[in-house]
């Protein structure tokens, strides 16, 4: 699968969008925030659904517009089949590389 080289940041929007069925822009950003302690803003979080849904690992659908919204449709991003198997690789690599970390190592940190 490894078509494509994800940076630190697309990774972790494609899981936060792969945790949901459907997710919007302002709810990914404050997943992102949650679980990664800093802030991000919108328009980096469209940019990078932008660059993901070019390379097929997301798409994207409106929902319907809502008075709240002065009429307009949202923008709910899924992974697809493509995103999600790319996750699950680089997962699988990352665990295999963290088996091969001697336990030793982790004593380093603690001095």
């Amino acid at each position: 699968m490894g078509d494509f080289a994800l940076g630190t940041l697309e990774e972790t929007v494609l899981i936060i969008v792969l945790m949901k069925d459907e997710s919007y822009g302002v709810e990914i950003a404050k997943v992102y925030e949650a679980h990664m302690k800093q802030s991000i803003s919108l328009p980096a979080i469209h940019m990078v659904l932008k660059r993901l849904g070019k390379k097929g690992l997301v798409k994207s659908d409106f929902g319907e517009p809502t008075p709240e919204r002065g009429g307009k449709r949202k923008k709910y991003y899924q992974g697809t089949p493509a995103g999600y198997r790319l996750a699950a690789e680089i997962q699988e690599r990352r665990q295999q590389m963290w088996s091969m970390v001697p336990k030793t190592s982790l004593n380093y940190g603690l001095l």
